[in-house]
This record gives structure tokens, sequence and C-alpha cells, in this order.
């Protein structure tokens, strides 16, 4: 059993116990037994789900950040007079290997304006990107292995 369902357990004993059934009631039991699993982490032998949330909280926080930035430098591109964009296609080898990892870092980065997964590829080792401004190929890849795919693995493994 996960933890997470321990919690919703030991959230739904709160409300049993207290015999007051309400959502407030519910959400204080919920936090309750997720500060008590956070107590006795040690000795239950995991590191505790709520890591793993703050790390999902960060993933979600860089791709909205991600999401405004690249929305900003998009619009300031498209607005001056003379546009110097290199579009391009680059290679990006990934170090994610599982199919829903590989789904999900696909799809971060086709969120972000500006960028668009064409492809994977037959080994599921590459994608594909197309930049809007491919100028400097290498400085892509490393945004991309230093923020999204970073946090990715951080929040999923």
């Amino acid at each position: 059993m996960t933890l997470f369902v321990v919690n919703i357990v030991l959230a739904l004993v709160w409300v049993i116990v207290t015999a007051t059934f309400s959502l407030a009631n519910l959400l204080f039991g919920f936090f309750l037994s997720a500060f008590t699993l956070g107590l006795i982490r040690e000795q239950i032998g995991t590191g505790g789900y709520l890591r793993r949330g703050q790390r999902v909280a960060s993933l979600f926080l860089y791709l909205v950040s991600e999401i405004f930035l690249s929305a900003w430098r998009v619009a300031v591109s498209a607005l001056k007079p003379k546009l110097d964009l290199k579009p391009g296609v680059f290679v990006y080898r990934m170090m994610v290997d599982r199919d829903y990892e590989i789904a999900m870092l696909a799809g971060l980065v086709g969120l972000t304006p500006g960028s668009l997964v064409l492809d994977v590829s037959e080994d599921h080792s590459t994608l594909y990107v197309h930049a809007l401004d491919c100028t400097d190929p290498d400085a892509e890849r490393r945004k991309i292995a230093r923020g999204f795919e970073r946090k990715l693995l951080e929040a999923l493994r």
C-alpha cells in the first residue's frame, strides 16, 4: 500500500472518529495524517511523499515560469521590425528512458512557446526539437537538460 493511500485512509479514520463529516474536517485529517507520517518516516522506511510533492510543485513552477519567459521572448521577437531569427531543428539525447517520462518531457518541451517536439527516435533515446530561434542549439540542449529533464527526473524518481 502506498503512503498516499495510507494518508487517505488515516484521514477517513479521523473523519469517522470525530464524527464530523465535512470537507474541512477531511482536509484537516489529511494534513494531520500527512504530518504524522512525516514524523515517523524513518520508522516506516520511506523518505516521504511530501518531498516528492515539493519536487512536483517545483517542476510545475519551473514550467509556468518557462512558459511566461518563452512567450515574452516570442512576443518581443515577433514585434521587432527586423526578424533576425534562425529557426531550426536540433537533436536532444535524453536521459529519461521510460515511455511515460519521454512523453512527459516531450509535452513539457512542446508546451513552451517557440519550441515543438517533432519526433522521438525509434530507440527512444532522442528527441527532435524544432526551435523558433536555433542560433545556439547547444544552449537549447543545456536548457532542456538542466531544466525540464532534471526537474522531471527529480519529481518522478
